[in-house]
C-alpha cells in the first residue's frame, strides 16, 4: 500500500537514495534538507520518472529544534497524514578526544544525537496524533560498541539514537505505532566519500540502500544492513576481546 514519508537529510546519499527507491515502490515523498537545490533536483528527477509521484520538498536544517517542528508539521498539513518518517540526517566529523577539536565532536553531538531528539519528538507528535505511524531511525554500525579516535563521539552518537528509539518503541508496543532502528554498514555516500582508500566491505549506495529500504518496508525491529557482512560482524564487534578489537578498528 502507497504510503506517505518524511525523509530528514534527503538532498545526497543515503538520503536521497532512499527517496528515489521508495518513489519507485510508488510511496509519497516529504523531503528536507538544508540544500533546497539538490531537493529540487531530486524532485525533478523522481516526478520526471513518474508523474504520479507526490514529492513536497522543504529546507531543513536540523539544528534548528523550531524549524524541525514547523517543517514536520506543515508536511503533515500537506499530505494530511504522514504514514513513515526517517530520521536520517547526521553528521560525520570528530576527532580524538582530548585533542583540542572539541567542537568539531560538540558539532557532531549536536547534530546526530540532540537534532535527532528533536526530530523524534516531532515525528511522534504526529504519530500520537494519528494513532499510528512508522518511526525509523537509522543509527550505525559503529553503535555496536564504542571505537576509538575520530570516531569515539560518533559512536557514541549512534548509539544513544538507537537506545532513543527502542525506548520509543517499548512505550509504543501494543499500538499501530512501528520503531525501525536501522544499522549500516560501510555503504558508499557523501559523508565518506572523502576516505582514503577502497574498503572490500564497502558496498555501492545502490546496494547498501536497498537493503535498508527493503528493511524499512517490512518493518523490521532492527537491522543490519546489508546483511553480509554486517549481522554477523556485529557480534564480533560486541564481543571480541579489546586487544583484538582495537586491531579491527
Amino acid at each position: 500500500m502507497a504510503k506517505t514519508i518524511l525523509i530528514t537529510g534527503a538532498s545526497a546519499g543515503l538520503g536521497a537514495e532512499m527517496a528515489r527507491q521508495f518513489a519507485d515502490l510508488g510511496h509519497d515523498l516529504a523531503l528536507c534538507a538544508r540544500r533546497t537545490d539538490r531537493l529540487e533536483e531530486l524532485k525533478a528527477e523522481i516526478t520526471g520518472k513518474d508523474p504520479d509521484r507526490r514529492v513536497e520538498v522543504r529546507a531543513l536544517d536540523v539544528n534548528d529544534d523550531a524549524q524541525v517542528f514547523e517543517v514536520f508539521e506543515a508536511f503533515h498539513a500537506d499530505f494530511g497524514r504522514i504514514d513513515r518518517i526517517v530520521v536520517n540526517a547526521g553528521l560525520g566529523k570528530g576527532a580524538p578526544l582530548g585533542t583540542g577539536r572539541y567542537d568539531a565532536n560538540r558539532e557532531t553531538a549536536m547534530t546526530n544525537f540532540v537534532a535527532a531528539l528533536a526530530q523524534s519528538e516531532a515525528a511522534m507528535q504526529i504519530f500520537r496524533a494519528q494513532g499510528s505511524g512508522h518511526f525509523v531511525m537509522i543509527s550505525s554500525m559503529s553503535a555496536m560498541r564504542g571505537l576509538p579516535k575520530g570516531l569515539a563521539t560518533y559512536a557514541a552518537t549512534k548509539a544513544g539514537v538507537a537506545h532513543l528509539a527502542e525506548g520509543i518503541r517499548a512505550e509504543v508496543h501494543g499500538t499501530d505505532i512501528a520503531v525501525t532502528v536501522l544499522y549500516p554498514g560501510y555503504i558508499a555516500s557523501e559523508m565518506n566519500s572523502r576516505s582514503s582508500g577502497a574498503s572490500p566491505m564497502l558496498a555501492s549506495t545502490e546496494k547498501g540502500v536497498r537493503a535498508m529500504v527493503s528493511a524499512i518496508e517490512k518493518e523490521k525491529a532492527s537491522a543490519c544492513v546489508p546483511a553480509l557482512p554486517w549481522a554477523p560482524l556485529s557480534v564480533v564487534m560486541k564481543h571480541a576481546p579489546l586487544p583484538l578489537f582495537k586491531r579491527m578498528v
